[in-house]
């Protein structure tokens, strides 16, 4: 008995699982595409600062261990995705603004080694 009420409860459960839900309204596809755009500014950002404290890291070490030596790799600088700019609402949906053009970060000048005394 307790078998058959349970299958009956996950059967009903079952069936508004499989209800077809309504196409989602242009201002929610806007929304998402903000969503979206500001998400990936935030990874592009995440990136610049995790390139830079690498490079801080890096030229640290070769200061103090490295002995002088320059890195055996170079490496591509560090871009900077500058402020995060939302999309003109004038523009259509599905076309995205132009991209801002991108400045390469200055090169990072090495510390004066502290002296002593």
């Amino acid at each position: 008995m307790i078998k058959n009420i349970t299958l009956a409860v996950a059967l009903l459960l079952a069936s508004s699982a499989w209800a077809k839900l309504p196409a989602p309204s242009d201002e929610a596809k806007a929304k998402a595409a903000e969503a979206a755009a500001k998400t990936a500014h935030g990874n592009k950002v995440a990136d610049f600062q995790l390139c830079k404290s690498r490079e801080k890291v890096a030229a640290h070490y070769y200061k103090t261990n490295g002995k002088g030596k320059a890195a055996p790799t170079a490496t591509p600088a560090c871009v900077d995705p500058g402020a995060y700019k939302p999309a003109d609402p004038a523009a259509p949906a599905g076309v995205a603004a132009a991209p801002a053009a991108v400045k390469p970060a200055a090169p990072v000048p090495a510390a004066a080694p502290a002296k002593k005394g």
